[in-house]
């Protein structure tokens, strides 16, 4: 049988990077094609040499040229944190529009099949709690939070017109906040801005009150549940996250704990069109995937924690 290959795009980022871990694992060579607009040659320098692993160094909203059989396309190229994206509102826009229409071209050409890194950010400010994926948000197309928002929502549109019109094989992941080792300290969410402001003893900043919730996912469940969808028949959007639900202001204290800090809490006014809550309802992903998150939150908190120590201390 001919060795199975999927491209990533986006996949020295994040998330694309430790997608590109779990396929080498599972056997699947991996072409990783990033421009590295936000991403990170230190989050893949591990794989090179490795046989099994290609890098290209590209815009996926120009043509994308693979060589050879393509049997997975996975589209995760984009700005991912309000700070990238607020910074860089028009390629957030053109990743999300014009990239994800070059990736189902390459997908369509190959005959393969292609998986899209949707967001919980959809939902926009959620009317409906928790979030289902039968819910069509509440999104404000033209706030500065719209250019994301709106790129993920167009992605979606053209995928499922791909899979109708074309009958390429799609899914949607619809990814909620996630965190783990790779994340940059500086990317503007909650989390790494938390970690960070205790370690180095500096207030810890909170945006409002503290009172809207998230809910976090530890990224190597949330890649397992990617990897499950990939491998699934399913085509309609499925939410991936953890449906354990906190205040802002509740996971600040958290951290502070975890990290023996002494910070104190610093109120900041809220951004607009900032989420008053999140939390997936992962009742297909169990029901279809079988999946579930199984990484509580202090344990992959202290994993995190751990690594952005060593990333300081360096």
């Amino acid at each position: 049988m001919a060795e199975k290959v999927a491209v990533i795009t986006g996949g020295s980022g994040f998330l694309g990077s430790h997608l590109c871990d779990k396929l080498i694992e599972n056997d699947i060579k991996v072409v990783c094609v990033d421009n590295l607009l936000t991403g990170s040659i230190k989050n893949i320098e591990h794989l090179f040499g490795n046989e099994k692993f290609s890098f290209i160094k590209h815009d996926v909203t120009n043509f994308i040229h693979v060589p050879g059989n393509v049997d997975f396309v996975l589209h995760f190229a984009s700005p991912a944190s309000p700070i990238d994206y607020l910074k860089l509102p028009i390629q957030t826009l053109k990743v999300g529009s014009l990239g994800t229409h070059k990736a189902l071209g390459l997908a369509k050409d190959k005959g393969a099949r292609f998986l899209l890194a949707s967001t919980s950010e959809v939902y926009g400010d959620p009317e409906i709690h928790p979030q289902k994926e039968e819910y069509w948000g509440n999104v404000n197309p033209i706030g500065p939070r719209g250019v994301y928002d709106e790129a993920k929502r167009f992605a979606e549109a053209i995928t499922m017109a791909y899979h109708r019109y074309h009958g390429v094989d799609t899914k949607i992941v619809r990814i909620f906040n996630t965190y783990g080792p790779r994340m940059r300290l500086n990317d503007g969410r909650a989390l790494p801005a938390f970690v960070s402001q205790a370690l180095n003893g500096e207030d810890i900043t909170i945006f409002g009150d503290g009172s809207q919730t998230r809910s976090f996912c530890f990224v190597s469940d949330l890649v397992e549940g990617i990897y499950r969808l990939l491998l699934s028949e399913e085509n309609e959007p499925i939410n991936i996250g953890n449906p354990s639900e906190l205040t802002i202001k509740e996971f600040a204290e958290e951290v502070i704990d975890l990290t023996n800090s002494e910070s104190k809490l610093t109120f900041l006014e809220l951004p607009i069109d900032d989420p008053k809550v999140r939390q997936p309802d992962i009742t297909k992903a169990k029901e279809k995937l079988g999946w579930e998150p199984k990484i509580g939150r202090r344990e992959g908190l202290k994993i995190t924690i751990d690594y952005f120590k060593s990333v300081l201390n360096k």
